[in-house]
C-alpha cells in the first residue's frame, strides 16, 4: 500500500513537472494580451529578400519604409504595387547585392550593406538610417542614393551600426553601435561573449537634466529585447527575440513584444507563434501594429481588437 502512495506521489510531481514546462510564460497575469497568431502579412516577393527589421513611416504616413537584406531600403506602395526601392548605399549594385541559392546575403552583405535602424525626420524629409556596416547615413526626401555620414566617433570605427532615433524638436540624432568587437555578422558573439550590457534588462540612458550622462535600469524583462519604440501613449513597445526561459517544444506561443509605461512597468503583452521573433514593433493609428523581423520574408500587421 506504501509503494502504491510512493508510485502515486511520483506519477503526480511528474504530471505537474510537464504542465509547468507545457505551459506558455506569461508577463504578468493580469496584463492585457494581443493575440499575433494570425497576421496580415506585407510580403517581399523578391526572389531571396528577407528580414525588414526595422520599420518606420514618413511626415505623410506613407509607408512603411525597412531595410531588407540586399542592403536596400524599400517602400511599401500597397498591395496592389507592393515594394519598391527607396534608396540604398554608395556600394550597392543589382548584380552584385542580389542573394542566390549559390551566393546567400550573409555572403554580400559585408560588401552591400545591411540596413537596421531607420528614423525619418519629419520636418525635413530626412531619412536616417544605421547600416550595420556602412554606418550612419542620410537621405534626401524622395530617396535615391544615401550620403554617408559617420562611420567612426572618437577616433574608433563603428563595428555594428544599429539603431538610430531623432529628436524632432532639436534635429538631434542618436545613433547605436552594438559591439566593440563584432560586425553584425557575428551577431551571435556579442551576447555569448558579454560584449554589450548585458540581456534581459532595458537600461535608460539620460541625455539632459540632473541625471545627463548616466545609465540605469529602467525594466527586468522575461526575454531578451531588440527595438525599443514610443507607444504614442508615452510608455514603450520593447519587441523580444525569445523569451529567458523558452523552451523549443511544448505550446507553440511565445511573448513577441511587451508595452511598458513611463516607469517601466509592463502593462501589456503581445503572443504569437515561436516561428516569428520580432526585432521591432511599432504602432498606428487604427489599432494597428507593425512588427519588423530580421528573419522573415514579410512586415507583420497585427489590428487590436
Amino acid at each position: 500500500m506504501a509503494s502504491g502512495r510512493r508510485d502515486l506521489a511520483a506519477a503526480t510531481i511528474t504530471l505537474a513537472v510537464l504542465l509547468v514546462l507545457f505551459l506558455p510564460i506569461t508577463a504578468a497575469a493580469t496584463v492585457p494580451s494581443i493575440d499575433a497568431t494570425r497576421t496580415r502579412h506585407l510580403p517581399l516577393r523578391h526572389g531571396l529578400l528577407r528580414g525588414p527589421e526595422s520599420v518606420t513611416f514618413d511626415a505623410k504616413g506613407n509607408g512603411p519604409y525597412s531595410g531588407v537584406s540586399d542592403g536596400r531600403v524599400l517602400k511599401w506602395n500597397g498591395h496592389k504595387l507592393g515594394w519598391s526601392t527607396y534608396t540604398y548605399n554608395p556600394d550597392y549594385s543589382s548584380e552584385a547585392c542580389t542573394a542566390s541559392l549559390l551566393r546567400p546575403d550573409t555572403a554580400t552583405e559585408g560588401h552591400c550593406g545591411r540596413p537596421l535602424g531607420l528614423r525619418f525626420h519629419l520636418k525635413s524629409g530626412y531619412l536616417y538610417v544605421a547600416d550595420a556596416y556602412k554606418g550612419l547615413m542620410r537621405v534626401t526626401p524622395g530617396g535615391g542614393e544615401a550620403t554617408v555620414l559617420v562611420t567612426e566617433v572618437d577616433g574608433v570605427s563603428l563595428r555594428f551600426t544599429n539603431g538610430v532615433d531623432i529628436d524632432q524638436v532639436t534635429g538631434e540624432v542618436y545613433f547605436t553601435d552594438s559591439s566593440r568587437n563584432y560586425n553584425r555578422s557575428q551577431h551571435e558573439m556579442v551576447t555569448r561573449t558579454g560584449d554589450s550590457d548585458g540581456p534581459c534588462k532595458l537600461l535608460r540612458y539620460w541625455i539632459k537634466g540632473s541625471k545627463a550622462g548616466t545609465m540605469e535600469l529602467f525594466a527586468d524583462l522575461p526575454g531578451y529585447p531588440d527595438n525599443v519604440r514610443p507607444d504614442k501613449k508615452g510608455g514603450y513597445w520593447v519587441a523580444l527575440h525569445h523569451e529567458k526561459d523558452e523552451l523549443p517544444f511544448g505550446v507553440d506561443s511565445h511573448l513577441l513584444a511587451l508595452r511598458i509605461d513611463v516607469d517601466g512597468k509592463i502593462i501589456e503583452e503581445m503572443r504569437g507563434s515561436k516561428s516569428v521573433r520580432p526585432t521591432e514593433v511599432v504602432e498606428r493609428k487604427g489599432g494597428r501594429l507593425f512588427m519588423g523581423s530580421v528573419e522573415l520574408t514579410y512586415v507583420s500587421v497585427v489590428t487590436r481588437k
